[in-house]
């Protein structure tokens, strides 16, 4: 078990104990009383499997507070704006946020409201390699993924990882195969960085690739690597981490070769420039700053601006008020995503209203 999972693993167990019954405290609900709940105490929601970790342990500790349970599919965010335009479900949740004509699909009866930001991270199963964190500028690594750089000691890679004994094996992509915004960021930041790229396959959160092979979710691309020597992915950072997975440290906008860090994605949000008005869909990949990690995202969940269920709504609402408290946003921390900036927080919380 590497520090990373070991660390990882205790913090997880920390805000288990942290959070149980005796210990449980009611100055989030003034007078002692939780919000009121949905018919039968259940919301559901499905989307996203980069914020899965975080959301699994929040819906957690706010059943055990509240008494009202979210049931969340993690399918990807394709498939909760999906499901979230069918109106299926209470809520979406998605990496990627909704285009114009989605938008139009649902006469604009949505919200995004960013929950966490996180890292997608460059992970690879070469254990000749040890511990040694290679590194990756954008055009190298978009050469990869199109296919073009086939090999681990191409001339690109070994001028990148100077005195690195690199393997001649032939690289294996891994990708996506489901609607992913996970895909959405990653795809994006290639698209800033390489021409070829944006002409040939684009951002979204699917996308024809050129080479690979598909794994569903984070938890699939994570599975392809960690059993296929010589592959090379794009997962959310915490599934890296929990499989003992090594990152590469990716080059920024400044030419600094920067590791996948609650650090470097802070600096990353750093760069986004939110006004009253927002809508809150805003890209933050290949910020400026000397410390930003390039491959950060806030990540969404979807509301109805007008509700299909007044008590759901309510509760839905309930959450998110609670969700932007710091405890919540602590335990994003111990799971290594980067909380909300203050700034960020309160403009969440303005367009909410009062309670």
């Amino acid at each position: 078990m590497t520090m990373h999972t070991r660390q990882l693993t205790a913090a997880v167990a920390a805000m288990a104990l942290a959070c149980s019954p005796a210990d449980r405290s009611t100055k989030q609900h003034p007078g002692g009383q939780p919000p009121a709940g949905p018919m039968g105490g259940v919301l559901t929601g499905a989307g996203a499997t980069f914020p899965n970790p975080i959301y699994t342990k929040w819906f957690d500790v706010y059943a055990r507070e509240t008494g009202v349970r979210i049931n969340y599919q993690s399918i990807g965010s394709g498939g909760g704006i999906r499901q979230f335009t069918e109106g299926t479900v209470d809520f979406g949740a998605t990496d990627s946020p909704m285009t114009d004509a989605q938008i139009a699909a649902v006469k604009g009866n949505v919200r995004h409201i960013p929950t966490v930001l996180g890292a997608v991270a460059v992970t690879y199963n070469l254990p000749s390699l040890g511990s040694t964190s290679l590194r990756f500028d954008g055009t190298t690594l978009a050469d990869v993924f199109l296919g073009r750089i086939t090999r681990w000691n191409d001339r690109r890679i070994a001028a990148l990882n100077p005195g690195v004994a690199l393997p001649a094996d032939d690289i294996i992509v891994a990708h996506r195969s489901d609607g992913s915004g996970t895909s959405y960021i990653f795809t994006d930041y290639l698209a800033k960085i390489s021409t070829e790229w944006q002409e040939q396959v684009g951002h979204a959160t699917s996308v024809k690739w050129p080479t690979g092979l598909g794994g569903k979710g984070n938890e699939g691309v994570t599975q392809v690597v960690k059993q296929s020597e010589g592959s090379v992915g794009y997962v959310e950072l915490v599934y890296a981490i929990s499989n003992g997975l090594p990152v590469a440290r990716l080059q920024n906008a400044t030419g600094a070769f920067v590791e996948p860090t609650l650090e470097s994605v802070t600096a990353a949000a750093a760069s986004a420039s939110l006004g009253p008005d927002t809508d809150f869909r805003v890209s933050i990949t290949n910020p400026p700053g000397a410390d930003a990690y390039p491959i950060s995202s806030f990540t969404w969940l979807l509301l109805p601006k007008v509700p299909r269920s007044a008590e759901n709504s309510k509760a839905l609402e309930d959450f998110v008020r609670w969700m932007l408290t710091p405890t919540p946003q602590h335990m994003a921390a111990e799971l290594h995503y980067a909380p909300l900036p203050a700034t960020v927080i309160e403009l969440v919380q303005k367009r909410l209203g009062p309670s």
